[in-house]
């Protein structure tokens, strides 16, 4: 069940320069801080690799965590048959929340993942970047907000500050045990 405890979240998602992509996701915790959402049973065109390993399938779930104000968010990752694959960091614009539980972003290509049998995090799509920019699809102004922003991540994460607690706090079984229509 769905309803004014566990919004459906509509989230318009752009691709500079003009793909736009409606995800739908249910909001499993809300408070000052974050908000959290479920993707479940994904449907996607192919599998997501990294580093030629499977981290992401469809039937998988993600859970999300969104950060008022931040140019980033987290998700954490599935393969279909639930095991946990890895931390995701997807640089983005702040997202806008509308009315009606829309929410607004745009991606700025750059990406960091951290596997689950360990070691620094990844840079993803730094060429994407570059490319994009070299287009003209993004401005220079907002590709170096995006390298500011993996670079802050980094350093947060060498120190032990980021993630933040509640991405590790927030398993696929705690939100699934949360949230009625699993």
């Amino acid at each position: 069940m769905v309803g004014p405890r566990f919004p459906r979240v509509h989230i318009h998602y752009r691709r500079p320069p003009d793909r736009i992509t409606l995800y739908r996701q249910d909001m499993i915790h809300e408070d000052g801080h974050v908000k959290v959402t479920l993707a479940r049973n994904l449907v996607l065109s192919g599998p997501v690799l990294v580093d030629g390993e499977v981290v992401l399938e469809s039937g998988s779930d993600v859970l999300w965590f969104t950060y008022p104000g931040a140019w980033h968010d987290i998700g954490r990752f599935h393969l279909a048959d639930g095991r946990f694959t890895g931390i995701y960091a997807n640089v983005l614009t702040p997202c806008i929340f509308q009315p009606g539980h829309d929410w607004e972003t745009t991606d700025l290509f750059l990406d960091l993942w951290i596997p689950i049998r360990g070691g620094p995090p990844q840079i993803l799509d730094e060429e994407e970047l570059r490319l994009a920019e070299e287009a003209g699809a993004i401005s220079p102004h907002l590709a170096r907000q995006a390298r500011a922003e993996v670079a802050r991540l980094l350093r947060q994460w060498e120190v032990g500050a980021w993630p933040p607690p509640e991405v590790h706090a927030w398993t696929r079984e705690r939100a699934l045990a949360a949230y009625p229509r699993s």
